[in-house]
């Protein structure tokens, strides 16, 4: 692909929304979308990768293998994403629950077009005529949200009584000595559901603005999605992730009683505890891959505060061993720790015997990675999962287990997470 052409642009977020419209027909498309915002912990650059010249899917046990060997021959961006259920591979289990949606367990292409949005230009990378393309969407229409054309019957896959059960059998396998913290999630879904995916995207990072959020589409199958939560950065030879392990629920009608939430969370020893043992896993998961001593904690229990919920994030660095890779960093630390919990080994296979359904593309990630070899994921929580084909909708929220937990605490704070989604999805 050629080097990048730069046009300036009056308006972001006018180019923004035209660009969303003007990518709509093609099968394959990424927004990765900041959301305008501009904490200390950065989050992904605005681009959007269009069409498809070159792709791989996840294969028969030998995908790190395959992914390693692409992104070498290409030298190019590529973009796609990381299921959850490739944790097969790396620790030879097997998913057997329920998966409405259909996503591979891994897809990369590498785009026909990738446009790189910053506050004052677009650059596009292409072989084809960029001031063409530019033109192309500054004549379209600017995405505008659309109402369902039915209210959608959301079912939940999981009732409150048995996830109050559950949670207590986890707790079980906690007191004996199983793990010390699981990442439990549960389904809501909806049956013959028709919507537009664009218009569902607006409506929902409108609502739950966030850093990490995306627009993804393969062919029949979308991903519709609002995350808070970075996978891991590559920058040359450095490495950052930046789990969330910790929610509470804003209150801005009243600025004291959000500050008492902000503080409360700062303050918990329940969610600090979770958070430090999720910090504990990726330090460890980390340094399979980073040079002896280079791994730390830049930040711990950073509190950070969105439209609907102040988080607790923290931030672990470190320094990659020479001739590491960005499929090696997956491979090392996938699934992420703030999704699964620890020891991680143990909880893969506790998490498949107790939840109800394949998470398919949910708690994994995407992303894209650089021609030079950089690279940035999200984790994929807090979205929409849509198969247009068989019209079968789908969103999964969790929380993380431990000993003292309180079930019906827990199950609050999974409807917590769920509320975005289903005031978009609910909404006349």
């Amino acid at each position: 692909m050629k080097k990048a052409i730069s046009f300036p642009i009056d308006n972001f977020i006018d180019f923004r929304n035209k660009m969303l419209n003007w990518v709509q027909p093609f099968n394959i498309f990424c927004l990765l979308d900041n959301r305008q915002y501009h904490f200390e912990a950065p989050a992904f650059e605005c681009l959007l990768a269009v069409g498809c010249k070159r792709k791989i899917e996840s294969g028969k046990g030998d995908t790190f293998e395959s992914m390693k060997s692409f992104s070498k021959d290409q030298k190019d961006w590529i973009f796609g994403h990381l299921g959850y259920d490739l944790k097969n591979e790396i620790a030879a289990l097997n998913s057997n629950n329920y998966d409405g949606i259909h996503f591979p367990d891994a897809f990369f292409f590498v785009p026909e077009i990738v446009l790189q949005l910053t506050e004052n230009e677009v650059n596009i990378f292409c072989d084809t005529d960029a001031a063409a393309i530019v033109s192309a969407i500054e004549a379209t229409a600017v995405a505008v949200e659309k109402t369902l054309p039915t209210i959608l019957q959301i079912q939940q896959r999981i009732a409150s009584d048995e996830y109050i059960e559950i949670v207590k059998k986890l707790q079980q396998h906690i007191l004996r000595g199983d793990c010390y913290e699981i990442n439990f999630c549960q389904e809501f879904f909806a049956e013959a559901a028709v919507i537009d995916p664009l218009s569902v995207y607006c409506s929902l990072v409108s609502i739950s603005p966030n850093p990490f959020s995306a627009l993804y589409r393969l062919n029949d199958k979308y991903c519709i999605c609002a995350s808070p939560e970075r996978y891991f950065k590559k920058t040359g030879d450095k490495i950052s992730s930046q789990p969330i392990k910790g929610t509470a629920k804003r209150n801005l009608a009243n600025p004291e009683l959000d500050e008492f939430s902000k503080q409360r969370l700062q303050n918990s020893e329940k969610e600090k505890s979770e958070n430090v043992m999720v910090v504990d896993l990726v330090r460890n998961d980390l340094s399979r891959v980073c040079k002896s001593g280079t791994v730390k904690v830049d930040e711990l229990f950073g509190i950070y505060s969105f439209p609907q919920v102040h988080q607790m994030i923290s931030t672990i660095s470190g320094d990659l061993e020479d001739g590491i890779d960005w499929v090696d960093v997956v491979k090392a630390t996938f699934p992420m720790g703030s999704m699964t919990g620890a020891p991680k080994r143990s909880v893969l296979e506790i998490i498949e015997r107790y939840e109800s359904t394949k998470r398919g593309l949910f708690s994994g990630a995407i992303g894209y990675v650089t021609p030079q070899g950089d690279a940035d994921f999200n984790v994929v929580i807090r979205s929409i999962l849509y198969n247009h084909s068989t019209q079968y909708l789908s969103f999964q929220v969790g929380s993380a287990i431990t000993f003292y937990s309180n079930a019906i605490e827990e199950y609050e704070e999974c409807l917590l997470k769920a509320n975005a989604m289903q005031q978009v999805l609910q909404r006349k």
